[in-house]
C-alpha cells in the first residue's frame, strides 16, 4: 500500500478543444481536457477526472442517449468506447482519418461519424457481448468537401450532414423510398450547424457568415415509404471502390448526385422549400459564426461568435431573446442539457467552461484553467487546498475535495515563478517574475502585502519560515536572497554571497535556518537568529537546482545539474549519501532535435524534489514524462510514475516515427502555414483579434513542480497537462497486520457478543478490514468509548486514528467518531507526542476531516440563522402593519359612531321643530 498510489484527478485545465455534453438528467457536463475526461457535476459542484486516456488530443465526443455510454475519438481519428458508470474502455476502434462530428440516433441503435466528405453509420453497441462493437451498417456520399455537424430526427428515421462546401444532405438512416438523399444550398459559407424541428423533416442550418435558413418539407415523418428493393443509388462496395473505401469492409455504399433521385411510380420523392431566411450580422459588429446548438422542444437556438459573444434565439420567427459577451476569446462550443436551460460555452483560448442559465441570467458554473504552463503549487497545511502559479501571471487556488477552483488572485503582470502557504493556512505568498512578491489573504480575498527590492530584480525562488514572520525570495539576475517581515512588509536584509542565480529556497521546520541553492554549485544555509550570518556552505559537483528539508528537519536533499540528488547532514554539513537519477528520467526525443534523446537524456536533470509526510522517501520529477519515488535509505527506485500518454506533447516518444521521415528531413520542420498544425496558436505582441500571423507551436512534456500533502494520502505534480493529483488506491487490498489462525471475522463478531470490545477492535485491525474494523467501532457503546481507549496497546492508537480520520471523510456519525478521537488524543496525547514525526500525517488528516465538517456545519448554521432573521423581520413587519390596520378599524369605528350620534341629535332637533 506504501506506493500504491493512483492518478485521482486532473485539475488547473477545464477545457482544452472539441465539444461539450451534458449528462442524460442535465445535472453533470462532461468535458474534454487533452486527451483525458472531466466530469463536472453542477449540483454538488465536484469535478472528476475519467481513468481513461486516448493517444492523442480528444476532438469529439459522442454520448449515447441514456448516458451509460461515450466514445473519444482523437486527433488521428482512434476511438475509445468507454462505460460511463463503470468508468472502463469496453472496446478500441480506428477510423484512420479524422472524425469532425459523432453522433448517437435518439433510439440508440444507431451512431453516425462523419470523416472527410463521408458520413458511416454504425450499429451501436449493445448489451450482447460482441468481438467487434463497431459494426458499420451504411456508408454515405454526397458532400464534395469535409462534414462539420451532423443531427438527426427525433424517431431517428433521418439525419442532416452539413458541410465545408456550404451544402447539407439529408439521407434516410432505412431504406425509404421517397427519401434517399436530399442536397440543399443556400449558404455562402462553410456549415456551422444543421438541426432538425422536433417531431418533423423541416430543418434550420447556421452557416459561419451568421446566415440562418429555414427549410420547410412537403412530408411529415409518417409520410416515409419503406422499400424493400434496392436502387442503383445504394449499390454494394463491390460494384466500384470510391478513393478510402478501403477501410470500411462491410456495409452498403449511398452516393448522392448533383441531380436529385428519380421518383418511382405511386410515390412522391421529399421536397424541401426555403422558408426564410436570416442574417446575425446586420450591424457589422460580430465576427465568425463559430458554434450554433439547439435546443427542439423549446425551439432555442444558442449561437456563438469569434467575438465571444453568444445569442439566443427563438424559431422559426427568429426573436432575439438574449444576448451576452462571455469571453474575449472564440467561443468553439456550445452545448445544452436536456431541459434547456442550461447552456455550456467552451472557449479553447483560455481554457474556459461556462455553464449559463438564461432565464435567470447568472452562472450555473464558471472555471477557467491556466491557460499557460503551470510553474508552482503548493499544498495548504490541512491538505484541504491547492494553489496553483503559471505563466499567465495568475495565482489560483484549488479545493482538493471539489477538485473546483474558488479564487483567482490577478495582481501579478507577469509570470509567476513560485507559491507558499503560511504556516496557519490563510496566506498564500507568490513570487514573480515583475519584481514583486505578494501576500493573499484566504478570509477576504485580496492582495494585503506586497514585497519588492530596492533594485527591480526577477524573483524565481520562495520560502517563508515556520512561523510566518519572514518571507524570502531569491533573484535570478542579481545573485541575492531578500528577506522581509510579513508584519511590516519592510525589507530587513540583503544576503550576498552567491556567485549565480539563486534557484531554491527552503526554510527548515524546526530550526530558523534557511538553505538557498544556486547555480554556483553550493547550498548555502543562513542562520536568521544570528545576524543573517551564513552557518554552513555545502560544496555541490554541479550547479544546484532544488534544494528540500526532511520534515524533521535532520536532512537536506539538493538535486544538481548533473541528474544526480544528494543527502546531507544540516548540522554536520557532511554528505549522508546520493542517487544517480539520470537514467530513471528517460527523456524522450523531441520532433525537431537533431540528436537522439540518449544523448539529450544527459543534459536532463531533476528541477523539483519533495519529501514524503514520514520523511522516508522522496519524489522527483523534470524534463520527462516521469516522476520517481527513491527510498533514501536505500537510495533506490521505489516506483516510477508515468504523468502521460499524450502523443500531441513534444518529446514523448522515444525514437522518431518514419512515417514522418522524408528526403528533406522531418516534417515536423515543414512550416505547413495557419490553422494546418496541432498544437497551440500564439500570437504575436500586441494582436487582439483579426491576427493574420499567429503561429503554432508544440507544449513539451515536462513537471516543473511536485508536493505531497501533508496528510500522506496524495501528492501532486504541476505538468504540461495540468495539475495531476494521485492518491492511495481506494479499493479494497488484504494487507493483514499481525496475522494468525484464529483471527478471522468470526472471531472477531465472537468478541462482540461477549462485549469485549477492545479485543475485539485489535482482531479487526489484525484482519485490515475496513468493513469489518466499522461494523466493530460503530458495534461500541458510546459510554464505553473512554474505557475502550484506555485500555487499548499502544500500536493500535495510531491505526485507529488514521481509521477514524478516513472515516469522518465518507461517515454522517460525526459525534460519534469526534468523541473516539477525543478520547484517543487526551488519554494517549503525551505518548504520541514523543513520536511525533511518525504521527504528524495522521494527525493532519484528521485535522482535515475535522475541518471540513466544521465548514460545512458553519455554513449550514448561518444559513439557518440567517433564515430565522428573515422569518422574524417578515412576522414584525406583518405585526406592525396589522396594528396600523387595528388602529385604522378603531378610527373608522370612532367615526362611524360619532356619525350615529350626530344623526340621532338631528332626528331629535327635527322632533322638536315639528
Amino acid at each position: 500500500m506504501k506506493f500504491a498510489y493512483r492518478f485521482s484527478n486532473l485539475l488547473g485545465a477545464v477545457y482544452r478543444r472539441g465539444n461539450l455534453s451534458f449528462s442524460k438528467d442535465g445535472n453533470s457536463v462532461i468535458s474534454p481536457v487533452g486527451n483525458r475526461i472531466s466530469v463536472f457535476d453542477l449540483k454538488n459542484n465536484k469535478s472528476e477526472t475519467l481513468p481513461v486516456s486516448t493517444a492523442k488530443n480528444i476532438t469529439c465526443v459522442g454520448l449515447s442517449p441514456d448516458g451509460n455510454l461515450a466514445i473519444l475519438v482523437d486527433e488521428d481519428g482512434a476511438a475509445l468506447l468507454i462505460s460511463l458508470i463503470t468508468r472502463a474502455v469496453l472496446h478500441h476502434f480506428h477510423f484512420h482519418k479524422p472524425v469532425a462530428s459523432i453522433r448517437f440516433s435518439p433510439d440508440g441503435r444507431k451512431f453516425v461519424v462523419t470523416k472527410e466528405n463521408v458520413a458511416l453509420m454504425y450499429h451501436a453497441p449493445g448489451r450482447n457481448r460482441e468481438f467487434n462493437a463497431f459494426v458499420l451498417d451504411k456508408s454515405y456520399y454526397g458532400p464534395y468537401d469535409e462534414t462539420t455537424c451532423i443531427d438527426w430526427t427525433d424517431d431517428s428515421k433521418c439525419f442532416v450532414v452539413g458541410s465545408k462546401d456550404m451544402s447539407t444532405w439529408v439521407f434516410g438512416a432505412e431504406r425509404w423510398s421517397n427519401l434517399i438523399y436530399y442536397s440543399l444550398g443556400g449558404h455562402k459559407d462553410i456549415m456551422v450547424g444543421c438541426f432538425f424541428e422536433k417531431d418533423s423533416l423541416d430543418l434550420y442550418t447556421v452557416s459561419q457568415d451568421g446566415t440562418l435558413c429555414v427549410w420547410e418539407s412537403d412530408t411529415e415523418l409518417d409520410g416515409l415509404v419503406l422499400r424493400k428493393t434496392r436502387l442503383p443509388e445504394e449499390r454494394g462496395e463491390e460494384d466500384e471502390r470510391g478513393e478510402g473505401e478501403e477501410e470500411e469492409p462491410r456495409g452498403e455504399v449511398i452516393r448522392g448526385k448533383g441531380e436529385r433521385p428519380k421518383e418511382k411510380e405511386g410515390t412522391k420523392n421529399v421536397r424541401y422549400k426555403q422558408r426564410s431566411k436570416h442574417f446575425f450580422n446586420k450591424e457589422g459588429d460580430f465576427n465568425n459564426l463559430t458554434a450554433a446548438a439547439f435546443h427542439k422542444p423549446t425551439h432555442i437556438l444558442v449561437t456563438g461568435f469569434a467575438s465571444g459573444i453568444f445569442h439566443l434565439h427563438e424559431l422559426p420567427e427568429f426573436n432575439l431573446i438574449h444576448s451576452l459577451s462571455i469571453s474575449d476569446q472564440r467561443i468553439a462550443t456550445v452545448s445544452m442539457n436536456s431541459s434547456g436551460d442550461w447552456i455550456g460555452f467552451g472557449c479553447s483560448g483560455l481554457g474556459q467552461l461556462l455553464v449559463w442559465e438564461w432565464q435567470s441570467e447568472s452562472y450555473v458554473f464558471k472555471q477557467q484553467g491556466h491557460f499557460n504552463n503551470m510553474a508552482a503549487l503548493a499544498y495548504s497545511p490541512d491538505g484541504q487546498y491547492i494553489a496553483t502559479g503559471g505563466d499567465d501571471g495568475k495565482v489560483k487556488v484549488w479545493n482538493m475535495t471539489s477538485g473546483l477552483c474558488f479564487v483567482t488572485f490577478t495582481e501579478h503582470t507577469s509570470s509567476v515563478t513560485n507559491v507558499t502557504f503560511t504556516s496557519r493556512g490563510f496566506v498564500i505568498v507568490s513570487a514573480s517574475l515583475d519584481g514583486t512578491v505578494r501576500a493573499f489573504d484566504l478570509h477576504r480575498y485580496r492582495n494585503f502585502r506586497t514585497f519588492t527590492s530596492p533594485r527591480p530584480a526577477q524573483f524565481s525562488s520562495l520560502a517563508v519560515d515556520p512561523s510566518g514572520d519572514l518571507v524570502s525570495a531569491g533573484a535570478q539576475d542579481s545573485f541575492e536572497v531578500f528577506i522581509w517581515s510579513m508584519q511590516t512588509g519592510r525589507l530587513l536584509e540583503v544576503l550576498g554571497g552567491h556567485e549565480g542565480p539563486v534557484s531554491c529556497l527552503c526554510f527548515s521546520p524546526v530550526q530558523s535556518i534557511l538553505a538557498s541553492a544556486s547555480w554556483d554549485k553550493t547550498v548555502r544555509l543562513w542562520d536568521m537568529m544570528d545576524s543573517w550570518q551564513t552557518k554552513e556552505t555545502l560544496r555541490l559537483t554541479s550547479d544546484g537546482l532544488a534544494v528540500s528539508y526532511r520534515p524533521d528537519g535532520q536532512e537536506l536533499a539538493v538535486a544538481t545539474l548533473d541528474g544526480e540528488i544528494s543527502f546531507w547532514s544540516p548540522q554536520s554539513a557532511n554528505q549522508t549519501g546520493s542517487v544517480s537519477g539520470r537514467h530513471d528520467l528517460k527523456m524522450g526525443r523531441k520532433e525537431t532535435e537533431k540528436i537522439t534523446s540518449k544523448q539529450s537524456a544527459k543534459g536532463k536533470s531533476f528541477t523539483s524534489l519533495c519529501y514524503s509526510a514520514d520523511g522516508e522517501s522522496i519524489l522527483a520529477g523534470g524534463q520527462s514524462k516521469f516522476v520517481c519515488i527513491y527510498n533514501i535509505r536505500e537510495q533506490i527506485l521505489m516506483k516510477k510514475f508515468e504523468i502521460s500518454c499524450n502523443l500531441s506533447l513534444d518529446a514523448m516518444e522515444e525514437f522518431l516515427d518514419r512515417r514522418k521521415m522524408t528526403e528533406f528531413g522531418s516534417l515536423a520542420l515543414v512550416d505547413e502555414g495557419v490553422g494546418d498544425g496541432d498544437g497551440v496558436e500564439l500570437s504575436l505582441p500586441g494582436v487582439r483579434k483579426g491576427d493574420m500571423s499567429s503561429r503554432h507551436f508544440k507544449p513539451e512534456i515536462r513537471v516543473s513542480s511536485l508536493r505531497f500533502s501533508p496528510t500522506g494520502r496524495s501528492w501532486a505534480a504541476t505538468s504540461t497537462e495540468g495539475l495531476l493529483t494521485y492518491s492511495l488506491d481506494g479499493a479494497l487490498v488484504f494487507d493483514p497486520y499481525d496475522l494468525d489462525l484464529d483471527v478471522t471475522p468470526a472471531s472477531v463478531r465472537r468478541q462482540l457478543r461477549q462485549a469485549k470490545w477492545a479485543a475485539a477492535i485489535v482482531l479487526a485491525f489484525r484482519l485490515n478490514e475496513t468493513a469489518l474494523t466499522q461494523e466493530v467501532l460503530e458495534a461500541v457503546p458510546h459510554h464505553q468509548i473512554a474505557v475502550v481507549c484506555g485500555s487499548l496497546p499502544d500500536v493500535y492508537v495510531e491505526k485507529l486514528l488514521g481509521f477514524i480520520a478516513s472515516a469522518l471523510e465518507r461517515c454522517g456519525h460525526l459525534q460519534f467518531y469526534l468523541s473516539w478521537s477525543q478520547s484517543l488524543l487526551t488519554q494517549h496525547g503525551q505518548k504520541l507526542k514523543t513520536r511525533s514525526g511518525a504521527v504528524l500525517p495522521t494527525i493532519q488528516s484528521l485535522q482535515k476531516s475535522i475541518q471540513k465538517h466544521f465548514e460545512d456545519l458553519s455554513k449550514l448554521c448561518d444559513w439557518n440563522m440567517y433564515t430565522i432573521r428573515y422569518a422574524v423581520a417578515l412576522s414584525k413587519q406583518k405585526g406592525v402593519k396589522r396594528t396600523a390596520g387595528d388602529a385604522l378599524c378603531d378610527k373608522d369605528e370612532s367615526e362611524d359612531e360619532d356619525s350615529e350620534v350626530m344623526s340621532e341629535a338631528s332626528l331629535e332637533e327635527t322632533d322638536m321643530l315639528m
